[in-house]
């Protein structure tokens, strides 16, 4: 199956090797990384022994950790000298990680970053008790920072996060759903994580409310942008860089903004189309590339794409306010690399 890339932009030799990364942050961060994975480890064990063999296998399958990374590099940004953030960045991945189980049983996927999924290995009910096994592990985490702002902001998410994926089921399979509908769900699902992640890192440096409703903005535009690229590399990554098959929301059914925009832009015959593969689920073979053609023509990946470059603008804008610096530059730099995925 031929990939298709959204955007027909040439790079030199030159400019490859300027394409953002994680790196620099990630070194940046490094020492506290380290101490953020041990108490992940620490915090996973139990007598149970399916729970830790269960969790560990999707945290180790984990990729960057990305949303212990954003708290992390909030709490630098904010010249927090504590260690508070340590546990609380390990909240913030056993919140993700939790969900990630969840999502898995409701979707039916059986690999998850190219690798089975929990749910393939020891089945629905064990991946959703070990689910909330981590949801408590990570109110435990909360309450045992002792404030109230903390409290409040993660758990705020996690009911957030709850309504999004209720909100998602309602819209499952409905390629006629709005784009407004749609990014409500991304938002609630995605985006809240991200933001709540990032707003904690200035709650424990006891910065102005200013600054935590800057990094919680940068947050929230970083989270929906990273998930309007993933829907767009859904369609036209290969599936050792995408990390799952490619194709998968498409064979599931999942109505994501490049369907949402086809289906607008479709006449009768291919909105029949959408119906049939997406409502329905009455699929045959070279649906998906038919799908991935009809996108192409409509430019439905090329403008999901410049929906997620404005709202990295809005991210790297909520940056304005903090002065410029090492890390200021490395958290503006992860704003770019979350686009640079759809290349």
């Amino acid at each position: 199956m031929a990939t298709i890339v959204p955007l027909n932009e040439k790079r030199d030799a030159e400019a490859e090797n300027r394409r953002p990364n994680l790196d620099t942050l990630l070194a940046q961060i490094d020492g506290d990384l380290r101490k953020v994975n041990q108490h992940i480890l620490d915090h996973m064990k139990s007598p149970v022994a399916l729970i830790p063999q269960l969790a560990g296998h999707i945290i180790a399958a984990g990729g960057k950790r990305l949303r212990p990374v954003l708290t992390l590099a909030s709490a630098q940004l904010c010249n927090y000298e504590g260690d508070r953030h340590i546990a609380l960045a390990a909240c913030v991945e056993f919140i993700h990680t939790a969900t990630l189980l969840h999502d898995d049983v409701v979707d039916e996927s059986d690999l998850r970053r190219g690798q089975a999924s929990a749910n393939a290995i020891w089945g629905n009910e064990a991946s959703v008790l070990v689910g909330d096994f981590l949801f408590s592990r990570a109110f435990q985490l909360m309450t045992a920072d002792g404030s109230l702002d903390v409290l409040r902001i993660l758990s705020d998410a996690s009911a957030v996060i709850a309504e999004g994926e209720v909100l998602q089921l309602m819209t499952a399979n409905e390629p006629t759903t709005t784009e407004e509908a749609y990014l409500e769900v991304i938002r609630s699902k995605t985006a809240t994580l991200f933001a709540a992640a990032t707003r904690i890192g200035a709650v424990v440096a006891e910065r102005p409310a200013a600054e935590e409703e800057a990094l919680e903005s940068y947050g929230m535009n970083l989270g929906i942008a990273f998930q309007l690229i993933d829907d767009v590399l859904d369609y036209s990554a290969d599936q050792r860089a995408l990390g799952k098959t490619v194709g998968d929301d498409f064979r599931e059914g999942k109505v994501t903004l490049p369907v949402i925009l086809a289906y607008r832009r479709g006449d009768d015959t291919e909105r029949e189309f959408w119906h049939r593969t997406i409502e329905r689920l009455e699929q045959e073979d070279g649906d998906l590339e038919e799908a991935m053609r009809l996108m192409t023509s409509h430019g439905t990946l090329t403008d999901t794409v410049d929906r997620a470059r404005h709202y990295c603008s809005v991210a790297r804008d909520a940056l304005g306010i903090f002065p410029k610096g090492p890390i200021k530059q490395s958290m503006t730099d992860l704003v770019d690399f979350v686009t640079d995925r759809a290349y």
